[in-house]
């Protein structure tokens, strides 16, 4: 700091303002001290700063060790709202969400000193854990459910599956099918229940669930058995890439994509506007998941109050060719 003070012409303590964006220093001056910082290529020791303000500017993120779509996008909408509010991230991936694991990684976490966690929580088995973090730092969950006792801010899954299911069903259809996920995971619980409800309010017949494990396998082999079943003209499937399985075994098996039978998915994977025919599916803002997730945990880092510890984000319906009205539905 000492030589671009040199460089630029100014004091240490100028070079300080600039670097911390304090007010009342020229415009011509912080050019000089800007220029000064490029040529020596400075890079502030944060490690001293650290020691100085007592803040890290690091916050630690615990996540489930997983290739899935939700969860990884769930991360890098994290970390990039992270980065946008002048954080650093350090990450935590555990193949396991059981109690153990989860306070022990919070634990590494906070002896690097970050001064909050977020914990991704997908699985039913973290809502527990999460309830019984023992943490001296600020704790925000994502997606752990109703029952979490830290703050929370999840995508409205159940309301999600209920409007897709409700579409289909405005559409004619007697009732619609389901592809569900795992019975451990939280979305796939979600999902299942508001395609439950949207079933019951309208009076329509609930049949047997088929359930997957997320992947276009299990999405392929529950479609091999509806395919069989000749009265089945709609299906919600609880992700997009089961949701892509079952295009291909209903494809196999001789079954017309919207005119004998409807697909809707659930994420909006970059690859669904692709797919043949492309997918009508509910899309999650990562995004906005991420950013509200670092809103709440900054907030309680700088003592902002927040009128409650529930934040919801409302999915999207994104209507493509997958979907079409009930056989005969609308014929005279």
């Amino acid at each position: 700091m000492a030589d671009v003070a040199k460089l630029a012409g100014v004091s240490h303590q100028t070079v300080s303002r600039v670097l911390n964006g304090a007010p009342h220093v020229r415009p011509d001056t912080r050019d000089r001290v800007l220029a000064a910082i490029r040529e020596l290529d400075y890079r502030p020791n944060s490690a001293a700063r650290a020691l100085v303000t007592r803040r890290s500017q690091t916050l630690g993120v615990v996540s489930f060790d997983s290739t899935l779509y939700g969860p990884a996008s769930m991360l890098d909408g994290i970390e990039r709202a992270a980065r946008s509010a002048g954080y650093f991230v350090s990450v935590t991936s555990l193949r396991s969400l059981d109690g153990r694991s989860v306070q022990e990684a919070v634990d590494r976490l906070r002896d690097q000193g970050v001064e909050g966690v977020v914990v991704i929580a997908p699985q039913t088995s973290s809502v527990s854990a999460v309830a019984r973090l023992s943490s001296s730092v600020p704790v925000v969950a994502v997606g752990s459910g109703d029952q979490s006792r830290v703050p929370m801010v999840s995508v409205a899954n159940r309301s999600g599956a209920e409007e897709a299911t409700g579409h289909l069903l405005d559409l004619g259809h007697r009732t619609v099918h389901h592809v569900a996920g795992p019975a451990n995971w939280l979305e796939s619980r979600d999902r299942e229940e508001g395609w439950r409800l949207a079933l019951q309010a309208a009076g329509a017949p609930v049949p047997e669930v088929e359930r997957g494990d997320w992947s276009a396998r299990s999405g392929y082999q529950a479609g091999l058995r509806i395919a069989r079943l000749p009265e089945v003209t709609a299906v919600f499937c609880a992700n997009d890439h089961m949701a892509l399985g079952l295009l291909r075994a209903l494809h196999e098996a001789g079954r017309s994509v919207p005119e004998g039978i409807s697909v809707v998915g659930f994420d909006d994977i970059p690859e669904a506007a692709y797919f043949t025919p492309p997918l009508t599916t509910v899309r999650q803002d990562f995004a906005e998941l991420g950013r509200r997730a670092l809103e709440m945990l900054v907030g309680e880092l700088e003592g902002v109050a927040f009128s409650g510890s529930r934040v919801e984000i409302l999915p999207e319906m994104v209507l493509r060719r997958s979907v079409g009205p009930a056989p005969g539905a609308f014929s005279r």
